[in-house]
C-alpha cells in the first residue's frame, strides 16, 4: 500500500513538474536556463528547511530514546552522481522543451527513461512474466497511439538533448533504490546541483530582461513542491519497487499531465486521448498487478 500511495504522489508531481514547464516556457514567461536555475534553488531551500527541523527532530528522539539509533538516517547525504544525473536531467529537459513539441518530446523522453530503467532492470537479472512483457508492449503501443499525431521530425540537437535528460532521468530514479533517507538524500542531492547555478547564470544572464513574474513563481512552485518535494516522494517509492516497475508506471505521467491540461489549461479532450489513456493505465495495472515467477535452479 505504501508503495502505491508513494508512487501515485510522485506520478502526480511530474505531471505537475511538465505542466508548469509547459506554461513556463511554451508561453514565453521565461527562458529555459533561468527556469532551471530557480527550479534547482527552490528545491534546495524547500528541502533544507524541512530537512533542519526533521533532522532536530531525530536527535531529540535519539536523545529520549537510547534504544534508537537514527545515525544511519542522518549519514544520508545522497551522491555526485545523484545530483549531476538530476543537474543534467532538469537542464536538457527545459532546454529540449523548448526545441520539440510536446508529443515528441514525450516519446523521445520517456523511450530514454523506459530503455536506461528496463535496461539495468534486466542487468540486475529482475525477472518478468509473459503478461508482464505483454503490457509492457501494450503500453508502449497506447503511448505512441496518443504522442503520435502530436509528434514532428525533431530537430536531431533537440532530440539528443531530450534522449539525454531521459537517461539522467532513469539514472537518478535507478539511484534512489539504495538511498536510507529519501528526504536527506534528495535534499543534498539538490544542495550539491547548486554548484552548477553560476555555469548556468552565466548563459541565464543574457536572458534577464525577459523573465516575467509568472516565470519566477511557476519555476519556483516547479523546483520547491512538484520537484522538491515530489522527487523525496519518488525516493521513499524506489526502494519499494523494481526498476521495471518504476520505468512502466511513469507511462502514466503523460496522461496525467494531458489531464492536467484539460482541467488548468483549457486544451481539448479527444476520443484518441480517452482511448490511449484507457489502454496505458489498464495495461500498466496488468504489469503492477502480475507478479514474476522465479525460475527453479537446473541443477548440473
Amino acid at each position: 500500500m505504501k508503495a502505491t500511495l508513494y508512487t501515485i504522489i510522485a506520478l502526480i508531481a511530474f505531471a505537475a513538474n511538465s505542466l508548469f514547464c509547459r506554461m513556463a516556457l511554451a508561453e514565453g514567461y521565461i527562458d529555459a536556463w533561468s527556469f532551471t536555475i530557480i527550479r534547482l534553488l527552490g528545491g534546495a531551500v524547500c528541502l533544507m528547511l524541512i530537512m533542519t527541523v526533521h533532522a532536530r527532530r531525530l536527535t531529540r528522539q535519539s536523545m529520549v530514546n537510547k534504544n534508537l539509533d537514527n545515525r544511519a538516517i542522518l549519514k544520508d547525504k545522497g551522491s555526485w552522481l545523484s545530483s549531476i544525473s538530476l543537474v543534467i536531467y532538469a537542464l536538457c529537459f527545459s532546454l529540449a522543451y523548448v526545441e520539440l513539441d510536446t508529443g515528441t518530446g514525450a516519446l523521445i523522453l520517456f523511450a530514454a527513461v523506459q530503455l536506461t530503467m528496463i535496461g539495468w532492470g534486466i542487468f540486475k537479472k529482475e525477472q518478468l512474466s509473459a503478461f508482464q512483457w505483454a503490457a509492457f508492449v501494450v503500453a508502449v503501443v497506447g503511448f505512441i497511439y496518443l504522442m503520435l499525431p502530436s509528434a514532428a521530425v525533431p530537430s536531431l540537437s533537440g532530440a539528443a538533448i531530450m534522449a539525454i535528460s531521459g537517461v539522467a532521468w532513469g539514472v537518478y530514479s535507478i539511484r534512489g533504490q539504495a538511498c536510507i533517507s529519501p528526504l536527506r538524500a534528495t535534499g543534498f542531492n539538490f544542495i550539491r546541483s547548486l554548484v552548477a547555478v553560476p555555469i548556468l547564470f552565466l548563459v541565464a544572464i543574457s536572458y534577464l530582461e525577459n523573465i516575467s513574474s509568472e516565470g519566477i513563481l511557476l519555476a519556483a512552485v516547479s523546483g520547491a513542491i512538484t520537484s522538491g518535494i515530489g522527487y523525496s516522494i519518488w525516493y521513499m517509492a524506489m526502494p519499494l519497487l523494481k526498476s521495471t516497475q518504476a520505468a512502466v508506471v511513469q507511462f502514466c505521467v503523460p496522461v496525467m499531465a494531458a489531464i492536467a491540461g484539460v482541467l488548468f489549461l483549457s486544451e481539448q479532450l479527444t476520443l484518441r486521448f480517452v482511448i490511449a489513456s484507457a489502454i496505458i493505465l489498464g495495461a500498466v495495472l496488468v504489469f503492477i498487478l502480475n507478479k514474476s515467477h522465479p525460475k527453479p535452479n537446473s541443477q548440473h
